[in-house]
């Protein structure tokens, strides 16, 4: 009977288990999928020439995390490759805001756009330089994070109080109309928060803005050397030399629970798998507490509660082999492993405001990578493996084009809002579709039936918008992993701090399972001690 079964090995579930391990639990990690790795997985599908990501392939939070830094996984042979630039944002007329790592080259792009906004970028670089270690400690522990908040506090006063407090809960408009005179620094800002559900008009969305444009500023958008499943691979070859065992095609049913706590779970087949400590589920919320544990067990205001739920905004991608890079009009796009496409924060605002009516976009913002250009291992010498993706309406109740899309995903619609993809594509680079020499589409179903994580094509296991973040993470409570069954705990990117590959939701389960059986230990011997004092005394 191992300590903890962990149900699920993306890699909050897999970081989880190599902490575990790394404490001396034997674990086992159960997979539905045919492999590991939940949305960190690669293939040659598009063409067998090519590597392409298979869903997320830029990590940032990942470059940044302390949780995934203290694993050392180069150990296991993990590498990182950078494209020149880190990001652009051509527009129709020529003009290109760039992130780059490096802060002049940032600068001197945004002064470009108007005379001041490099030393306004800059500024917003001095305040991050204050700010950094605090947030990501604050980010990346568990809920509340009691040290490392009074720590950041305390530089928050050194950078402005309630005024920078202000600034990161701006919208991401506001916040760009404040810092910059020109478009640059404001599309950077807004492209940015535009990575999760955060429209440019939705309140701390410039705070996210920021926060992904500085992680980008300082750690860039790396990716693993040869796939992005190299970064699991990583995670399970760790774990498996730790003694932990990850079991793939191994459907979990149910969340077994008797005496009023998790003892093991169920698997499709029938196999009961029985945890002496704890189990960990990598799962969204809604799966966990509407699905894996029987309502009988659940407190009726978190059922209530998970009625208002609210998922982030569908996904739908479009995997590209190139037979040569992208003609962007722009020249400096071409260096740049993430490319923006939207003309403006006008239309950033244009496409937000569509999803939000639950209209497909007429012309969707796209955000483009090219692997091959930050890793020259994706594909042949010449060519550029490529992807891009957009969102959609989680629940789609017209369309904004002329095709008339339904959001019924049938292979006529999947087909048609490829087109209208690529066509945005077209705008910014002329002569794109006579590259192609094959695509694949990841339309919201497909997403969710290749990792039922992905409910409905959401990313990020629930919206990021403020009302469903801290406390209020998946459900108004205590924000932290635990649930209302001991011995379960929530160990996926429905929990604090969310979506993004970082491990902290795993890391926060790990922790608080761990930490339970030291308070339980400790109690117990606490207890036998008295009860010897009390047989002494008589």
């Amino acid at each position: 009977m191992p300590d903890a079964v962990v149900i699920g090995a993306g890699p909050n579930g897999l970081v989880a288990a190599n902490l575990l391990a790394d404490a001396g639990w034997s674990v086992d990690v159960l997979e539905a999928q045919a492999e590991p790795g939940g949305a960190v997985r690669h293939d040659r599908g598009v063409d067998p020439e090519f590597t392409n990501d298979l869903f997320s392939a830029f990590y940032p939070l990942a470059a940044a995390s302390p949780v995934l830094a203290g694993l050392r996984l180069e150990r296991e042979g993990l590498r990182w490759s950078h494209a020149p630039e880190v990001l652009a944002h051509p527009l129709r007329d020529g003009r290109c805001a760039v992130l780059s790592r490096d802060l002049e080259e940032t600068a001197a792009s945004l002064e470009a756009f108007a005379p001041g906004d490099g030393a306004a970028w800059k500024e917003l670089q001095k305040v991050w330089d204050t700010l950094r270690s605090e947030i990501l400690d604050a980010l990346f522990t568990p809920f509340p994070p009691v040290r490392a908040g009074a720590r950041l506090a305390f530089r928050l006063r050194a950078a402005g109080g309630l005024r920078m407090a202000r600034t990161l809960m701006l919208p991401v408009r506001r916040l760009g109309e404040e810092e910059f005179r020109g478009e640059g620094g404001r599309l950077l800002l807004a492209g940015n928060a535009l990575h999760a559900d955060l429209a440019p008009e939705a309140a701390g969305s410039g705070g996210f803005g920021w926060l992904m444009s500085m992680l980008g500023q300082t750690y860039g958008f790396p990716v693993p050397t040869g796939g992005s499943g190299a970064l699991t691979a990583a995670l399970v070859g760790r774990l498996t030399r730790r003694g932990g065992t990850v079991r793939c095609g191994e459907q979990v049913t149910e969340v077994v629970v008797r005496g009023g706590r998790a003892v093991g779970v169920r698997t499709a087949g029938g196999e009961a798998v029985p945890a002496r400590k704890a189990v960990l589920a990598d799962v969204s919320a809604p799966a966990l507490y509407g699905s894996l544990v029987a309502e009988r067990h659940l407190p009726g205001q978190l059922l209530t509660d998970l009625k208002r739920f609210q998922w982030d905004f569908a996904t739908f991608k479009v995997d590209w082999a190139l037979n040569s890079p992208v003609p962007w009009t722009c020249p400096e796009a071409a260096q740049a492993g993430t490319v923006h496409l939207a003309d403006g924060v006008d239309g950033l605002t244009r496409f937000a405001a569509q999803i939000a009516m639950g209209r497909i976009p007429d012309e969707p913002f796209a955000l483009f990578g090219q692997m091959t250009t930050t890793d020259p291992s994706r594909s042949p010498k010449g060519t550029e493996s490529a992807w891009a993706y957009t969102h959609v309406p989680f629940h789609v109740r017209g369309d904004a084009g002329t095709e008339g899309l339904t959001g019924s995903w049938d292979a006529g619609e999947q087909e048609a809002m490829a087109d209208r993809v690529e066509a945005q594509v077209e705008r910014y680079a002329p002569g794109f579709r006579g590259l192609i020499r094959a695509r694949r589409i990841l339309a919201p179903p497909t997403l969710e039936s290749m990792n039922a994580n992905l409910h409905g094509g959401a990313i990020n296991g629930g919206t990021t918008a403020l009302h469903q973040q801290l406390v209020f993470r998946p459900t108004p409570g205590t924000g932290r992993p635990e649930t209302p069954v001991p011995g379960l705990y929530l160990a996926s990117a429905s929990a604090h701090p969310g979506g993004g590959v970082h491990g902290a939701p795993g890391a926060n389960a790990a922790r608080a399972a761990l930490r339970r059986q030291r308070t339980g230990a400790l109690s117990h011997l606490r207890n036998r001690l008295n009860q010897r004092d009390r047989k002494g005394q008589t």
